[in-house]
């Protein structure tokens, strides 16, 4: 049995700039990828996420971008001892009744066994804390991980 989760949240904005603020590289830098995105995540691309705690560029392979609806995409997963191997993500954008926009995100595919699980368990706290980090900064403009991890 491989390893899967979903997160989601709604956050109080159109489901546009919801959006724009996970695909726009810039917009992200702001909250999540603190060391920086490099490319706009588009259909067959391949951009770099940097996290200032987990310092180097991750590539981020995109399989799929629907504007306002959906982002797939795909990156390493954990090593495990094992080969490597890459884990998927679905991020969904739902417009919802009251003007916010509900966020999902899903990852899965990691291998069975106490490596594999670790690894989903902290990247569905890390999708969280992302999910966190967005509301506050489109709602507030406050970039939560600000000095939160070092």
């Amino acid at each position: 049995m491989a390893y899967d989760f979903r997160v989601s949240g709604r956050i109080a904005k159109p489901v546009h700039e919801v959006f724009e603020a996970v695909a726009d590289p810039a917009k992200l830098s702001g909250y999540f990828t603190t060391g920086g995105a490099v490319g706009r995540l588009e259909t067959g691309a391949t951009v770099t996420w940097d996290f200032a705690d987990f310092p180097g560029a991750f590539p981020v392979r995109v399989e799929r971008v629907v504007q306002d609806k959906e982002i797939v995409l795909h990156w390493a997963a954990a090593a495990d001892g094992g080969p490597s191997y890459d884990t998927t993500v679905v991020m969904s954008f739902s417009s919802l009744e009251d003007g916010r926009t509900l966020v999902s995100i899903e990852e899965k595919g990691w291998r069975e066994g106490e490596p594999g699980l670790k690894a989903a368990l902290g990247n569905c706290e890390g999708w969280t804390g992302m999910l966190c980090a967005l509301k506050v900064y489109i709602e507030h403009g406050i970039n939560l991980r600000e000095g939160f991890y070092k």
